[in-house]
């Protein structure tokens, strides 16, 4: 693959995620029932970056939480005995009940991680609401779903590729297209 461009540096991702954080508490008037769940693997540091500029805001911290949901992607056909999907991981130490849970991932494509990451929440908990926080959406949803706060927008064709990188996995923060 062949990087076409260069879309976000740091001060750019660090820019998205102050106004994400700024439009959670606003929309939200306050964080007192919302809880922020990365969805593994830079979606939780990015997560990770949003509590720590909504406390920076809001002079308090706002629940966290984090869930890998590789097993329960409808497009893959691990299943237990019993046919149910299985969790690799959640870490969400939060009642979800009657809670706004606000998922956060680095990019929004067809939807279907963001689906499985739902599914996965309802099953610890029925929350009031569930809202999306995306780094980048790039569009080609393929399920009708759609983020709450987004980075940027990026429209893309299917042959590109966005690539997210965190300091934390990455040594860098950067979004690039490939194609």
């Amino acid at each position: 693959m062949e990087e076409k461009a260069s879309i976000l540096d740091e001060q750019a991702i660090n820019r998205a995620l102050t106004r994400i954080a700024h439009e959670i508490i606003e929309r939200n008037k306050g964080i007192e029932e919302c809880i922020l769940v990365g969805i593994k693997t830079r979606g939780t540091y990015l997560a990770q970056r949003l509590a720590e500029g909504i406390e920076k805001i809001e002079g308090k911290p706002i629940k966290t939480g984090e869930l890998d949901i590789t097993l329960y992607r409808d497009d893959l056909s691990i299943k237990s005995a019993s046919n149910e999907p299985l969790v690799q991981q959640v870490d969400i130490s939060h009642d979800v009940t009657n809670k706004k849970v606000i998922l956060v991932d680095d990019v929004l494509f067809t939807g279907r991680t963001v689906r499985a990451a739902m599914d996965a929440v309802m099953d610890i908990g029925r929350p009031s609401q569930i809202q999306l926080a995306v780094l980048i959406d790039r569009g080609h949803r393929e399920l009708p779903i759609r983020a709450d706060y987004v980075g940027k927008n990026i429209p893309t064709s299917s042959s590109e590729k966005i690539v997210v990188k965190v300091t934390e996995t990455d040594k860098i923060d950067a979004v690039k297209i490939f194609e």
